[in-house]
């Protein structure tokens, strides 16, 4: 065995060589190239560490794992669908009790149980051993066709790891819930589109904590106010932003927002660098919800393009920003204090446009709710056509990126296009959407949006922890369904979003009221009447048809936050006619079988 894979690793190392330039930091040369390669910890004390990039033609991810590693342990790096260890897909290196090294395709069961996969799709192709630190590279199809491996999609990927001490006689039978494990997650499959050179007049505005004591408790959600300088008394175009994370706190830096304040130009806000859900917090900065820039642990840079620039500052453009960061600290340790934050690039040579934010989804309101112990309940929110008729220009906008939002109980959101009921690619897709782990996305292929066109924004909900129904709202523990679509040029419509008709609703509190026995009544408020429910799977039920079916009330809204013309009460819901034809799957057409371990 020794001999044979010594052999794979010599034929490996020179297919390698060009790999290990872009990964091993710390002994080779690293090409530092924007898009060359993405990298991300996959623990919080940085021991593992992945690099990767991408190679759409064969459709496969070149993953390098640099681990620190006493001489006998193991490894085992994959996925799964919510970062589970248990029903997860693994390639495992370790070292049986003879010295010899191994490389093998696993699964594991409900209970977390080793079964080595009859099918190898953890080709080594190359590996490198120096005192305790590790590297190894592997190649990993995005669909292998093998019924045990997860399929690698766009949106966010949950990378599992597990560790042990070896040597090992046998992989089969180890259960890696009783080892130590964990999850990171990342957008692996990232666009690759090199990014565009900066004017020279280009500066930077750093928005950054100041020695933040990051408490010792798992998740922390810290905001911070800043305001910007007098240069932004002019309008600017930002055109770039990036990550300040503080040397050595990477691990515990998980992700970033920067919001900007929605307010009148001339009024002042009230200090506060604490908790973002701190009861203490002033009522008056949750008008700081207007996204500016995001970034989550393994995002590179984000560039505007060539053609448009966000506009910011200018004739009533408040100062205030603030600064969203959530700490993950798993070690509860009281020790971390962190300066990270975002900077801003920004210049006063304006480009041809202005770039937009463009917010379609469900308006945040309770009409719209998840009852509790859901599995899966999903809400539609919707942008029709009727509200892209009246505010976009004849020629449309250009979509060039995407931020999916929900809150707490969100798992999956998408968009769907439709233009005179026939339905168009989908604008953006997360399968495996985590309300913690947020970032805005380019768009592998810009999506041009036409007067007249629909959009469907489709949002996942599991609830089975929850005892009470939960709210559409602003609170954290309240949800929202949303995209934000990043586009050019920047336009009067602003917010294109729906709910249930409130006369549909009221009937069917009445329906519940009269039929059921519930106790709800018109006199009480929608809060009210929805809590006054009794949840059975049955009530949940009809509660979804209900959303369905019944016509809806649009916020089609413009930059002032006045709704277009119009009557925006009791609007059919949009229904696609022609639905776009499914793409065929190779797996089938080689007569295997598609992947089961990634979600449905």
């Amino acid at each position: 065995m020794r001999e044979r894979f010594h052999l794979i690793f010599g034929i490996a190392l020179a297919i390698a060589q060009f790999l290990f330039s872009m990964g091993l930091k710390e002994e080779m040369q690293v090409d530092t190239t924007p898009g060359s390669y993405f990298d991300v910890p996959l623990d919080h004390r940085d021991r593992f560490h992945l690099y990767w990039t991408i190679n759409y033609v064969d459709k496969e991810v070149i993953m390098e794992v640099r681990a620190h590693l006493n001489t006998n342990d193991w490894i085992g790096v994959g996925f799964s669908d919510r970062g589970n260890i248990s029903n997860a897909d693994l390639c495992i290196f370790w070292v049986d009790r003879q010295g010899d090294s191994h490389f093998q395709d696993v699964w594991t069961d409900e209970a977390g149980y080793i079964s080595v996969d009859y099918h190898d799709d953890c080709p080594l192709m190359a590996l490198r051993r120096r005192d305790h630190i590790t590297h190894f590279v592997f190649n990993r199809r995005f669909d292998t066709c093998d019924v045990q491996d997860y399929v690698i999609e766009d949106g966010t990927t949950h990378v599992v790891y597990a560790t042990g001490k070896g040597p090992l006689r046998r992989l089969e039978g180890l259960r890696l819930t009783k080892e130590d494990h964990d999850f990171q997650r990342v957008q692996l499959l990232k666009t690759l589109d090199p990014p565009p050179v900066l004017p020279e007049s280009t500066k930077i505005f750093s928005v950054t904590n100041d020695r933040v004591q990051v408490p010792d408790l798992e998740t922390t959600y810290w905001c911070s106010l800043h305001k910007l300088p007098d240069e932004f008394n002019d309008k600017h175009h930002m055109v770039k932003y990036e990550t300040d994370i503080q040397h050595g706190n990477e691990p515990v830096v998980h992700h970033m927002e920067v919001f900007h304040c929605e307010v009148p130009d001339d009024l002042e806000l009230p200090h506060w660098n604490g908790p973002c859900f701190d009861k203490t917090k002033p009522a008056i900065l949750e008008t700081c919800k207007r996204v500016l820039a995001a970034w989550a642990m393994g995002a590179p840079p984000f560039y505007y393009p060539e053609e448009a620039g966000l506009p910011i500052g200018g004739n009533n453009f408040s100062h205030f920003l603030m600064l969203e960061v959530h700490y993950n600290n798993p070690e509860l340790r009281d020790d971390w204090v962190d300066s990270s934050g975002m900077r801003l690039f920004y210049t006063n040579e304006l480009r041809p446009h202005d770039a937009g934010i463009l917010e379609v989804g469900l308006e945040y309101t309770d009409k719209m709710a998840i009852p509790p112990k859901q599995k899966v309940f999903e809400l539609n929110g919707y942008c029709v056509a009727e509200c892209t008729r009246t505010g976009l220009p004849p020629e449309g906008i250009t979509i060039f990126a995407s931020q999916l939002h929900t809150h707490l109980t969100g798992t999956r959101v998408f968009t769907k296009h439709s233009r005179g009921g026939v339905e168009l690619p989908e604008l953006n897709r997360d399968n495996h959407y985590s309300t913690h782990f947020q970032e805005i996305r380019f768009l592998k292929q810009r999506v041009q949006l036409f007067p007249g066109d629909a959009l469907i924004t489709t949002c996942r909900y599991t609830t089975v922890d929850r005892e009470k129904i939960t709210l559409g709202g602003f609170a954290i523990s309240d949800e929202m369904c949303v995209n934000y679509m990043h586009y050019f040029p920047k336009t009067n419509l602003e917010v294109c979003k729906s709910s249930i008709d409130s006369q549909a609703l009221n009937a069917f509190f009445g329906y519940m009221n009269e039929y059921h026995d519930e106790a709800t009544a018109l006199d009480r408020s929608v809060h009210e009447n929805y809590h006054a429910i009794h949840w059975s799977q049955h009530n949940a039920d009809f509660l979804n048809r209900l959303y369905q079916s019944a016509p809806i009330s649009m916020q089609c809204n413009q930059s002032s936050g006045d709704r277009f013309p119009g009557y925006w009460n009791g609007v059919p819901i949009t229904e696609i006619l022609y639905s776009l034809p499914s793409t065929p799957s190779s797996c089938v057409e080689k007569g295997g079988k598609e992947g089961i371990l990634s979600e449905v």
